[in-house]
């Protein structure tokens, strides 16, 4: 399996809080890779270290061979790399078209562009009779996908999800995570944070747990999803 991301013991800071306590791990081309824990574990901060919107204090990323921290966050994306991240942050204003055309913006090959429009239009079916509407008129769930859809307008290598289920209907949470799995079928690299960890170990190959800045655990999904220890503190059962 080929390595397309990894920390070596990545340390970060937000002012004085000490967020990624010497972060180490590693995620294979093809997988779903989940980071579970509380809020404020380090997820999402394990996240914006590699999109470069936060500056590491020590350690080393390394994607698809090559070290990315100090990368500028535009460089980062047209290396292959796309997020989505929390809370959907979309252009309230544009049209869902405009929105999508937004993620393509490190690239300017045309014909290719209305490749993946076609693409993302044919994963997500409601983007499309919403084409032409204001995305900031369109319900949570749909504003999930189209950010998911704008990500992949990028053409990633790698995916990162900074909790796609966060504030959702649970029949909306269910039609993202059939997205993450379809999504993972193409080959596409997955790393996803979620406060969800039931759903998040169901579709992961790999999982971490974050705790206080710092990896407590690491297996496959389905290790973690029966082991009692994570099914006491995060899946809510003993």
């Amino acid at each position: 399996m080929n390595q397309i991301l990894k920390f070596a013991g990545v340390e970060l800071y937000y002012d004085h809080v000490y967020a990624l306590k010497g972060v180490s791990l590693e995620v294979n081309e093809g997988e779903t890779v989940a980071l579970i824990g509380a809020n404020g574990a380090g997820k999402s901060s394990i996240l914006r270290a590699i999109t470069g919107l936060r500056k590491i204090r020590s350690g080393e990323i390394h994607y698809n061979g090559k070290r990315i921290d100090g990368t500028s966050a535009d460089e980062i994306v047209r290396l292959g790399i796309s997020m989505v991240p929390e809370g959907r942050h979309v252009f309230p204003f544009m049209s869902v078209k405009d929105n999508l055309l937004m993620g393509a913006f490190t690239r300017s090959d045309k014909a290719e562009i209305a490749r993946s429009l076609e693409m993302v239009l044919g994963r997500f079916p409601r983007l499309k009779e919403r084409y032409s509407q204001a995305a900031g008129t369109m319900s949570g769930g749909e504003q999930q996908m189209l950010v998911i859809g704008r990500a992949l307008m990028a053409k990633p290598r790698l995916l990162l999800l900074d909790e796609p289920s966060l504030g959702l209907a649970p029949i909306v949470i269910q039609d993202i995570f059939k997205a993450i799995v379809a999504l993972r079928e193409t080959g596409l690299t997955i790393l996803l944070v979620e406060q969800m960890a039931n759903q998040a170990l169901k579709v992961a190959d790999r999982a971490f747990v974050l705790e206080t800045g710092r990896i407590t655990l690491e297996g496959s999904g389905a290790e973690l999803l029966n082991d009692p220890q994570v099914r006491a503190a995060y899946l809510g059962t003993h």
